[in-house]
């Protein structure tokens, strides 16, 4: 069975369970305790030199990176890549957009607002973020206008990769009421058969260091 090396605050391991869930893979979550400082251990690092997760191992098969982990769920599974070598690419695409634009963005400002202690926080730092995050969620609701999703007619790893950290409880300038076809892009993703929330998925969850 696939192990999936993740913790549930992660938006980027979260691309990649949900992407093996709806590709119909079986896996299981191994838990890394990130918050206190597993992924910087030498044992860690052994497994995944760049100290990151998700990591992904599959008999002899070890990946990083969501981006990649999602791709090959895609190969494997023969779904979520695009119905074409033309919407492959699209999706591929989508990815990089998420990967410099969106996810970047909305992982490390989520982290400074709420995970940082209050006294590392800076309201500048995070002011132009959320500043460029706001430019991300103009794209993607723009995208989304009269579409069911990102490229073609089903949900591709394009969607998996964008809704990676928007189901998150914590503040971070995201406000779903203000971009309505994000919104309802987010409720179709998430009635999809086997979806489940990050902290449902993972395990791992702010609750769990209280």
């Amino acid at each position: 069975m696939i192990q999936l090396y993740c913790f549930g605050e992660s938006g980027n391991a979260y691309k990649a369970a949900l992407s093996l869930t709806l590709a119909g893979l079986d896996w299981q979550p191994v838990y890394v305790d990130f918050f206190n400082g597993e992924t910087r251990s030498p044992e860690f690092r052994k497994l995944n030199v760049m100290g990151e997760v998700p990591v992904m191992v599959d008999g002899q098969t070890l990946l990083t990176q969501s981006g990649v982990i999602q791709r090959y769920a895609a190969e494997q599974s023969g779904k979520l890549g695009g119905a074409s070598e033309a919407e492959a690419r699209e999706v591929l695409r989508w990815q990089f957009w998420d990967n410099h634009k969106l996810s970047s963005q909305a992982g490390a400002t989520r982290f400074m607002m709420n995970f940082l202690p209050a006294e590392k926080r800076s309201p500048e730092v995070i002011g132009w973020m959320q500043g460029r995050l706001k430019a991300a969620f103009q794209t993607l609701n723009a995208a989304l206008e009269g579409r069911d999703w990102l490229v073609g007619e089903a949900v591709t790893i394009a969607d998996t990769a964008c809704c990676g950290y928007l189901y998150y409880p914590e503040p971070f300038g995201f406000d779903r009421a203000d971009w309505p076809n994000i919104s309802r892009w987010l409720d179709r993703i998430a009635a999809l058969p086997g979806w489940k929330h990050p902290y449902d998925m993972m395990p791992g969850s702010p609750a769990d260091r209280l």
